[in-house]
């Protein structure tokens, strides 16, 4: 199974881990992160909507989009739609 928009699919682990990991630094805070590399500290920060995580890390809004990469970053909006849905963040 894929999840996408338009022509672009994204494999459905790859959506499922940065859920996961959303969940993890969104109940653990950067704590989480100590298990996460440095572009899914980035791509944890756009989800959770942390500009102060990506500031912290040095990035700009610019850079850390950069940084995340395409695949990555087509992924940011859908898994936080889901995670809303899912209420992971309670």
């Amino acid at each position: 199974m894929n999840v996408g928009r338009g022509s672009s699919t994204m494999p459905n682990a790859d959506f499922n881990h940065l859920l996961g990991k959303a969940r993890d630094g969104k109940l653990g805070g950067k704590d989480a992160w100590s298990v996460q590399s440095r572009g899914e500290k980035v791509a944890v920060a756009l989800v959770l909507d942390r500009a102060d995580w990506l500031q912290d890390m040095g990035y700009t809004l610019p850079e850390a989009i950069d940084r995340t990469g395409r695949e990555w970053i087509l992924l940011v909006p859908l898994v936080a739609r889901a995670a809303g849905r899912r209420r992971l963040w309670q």
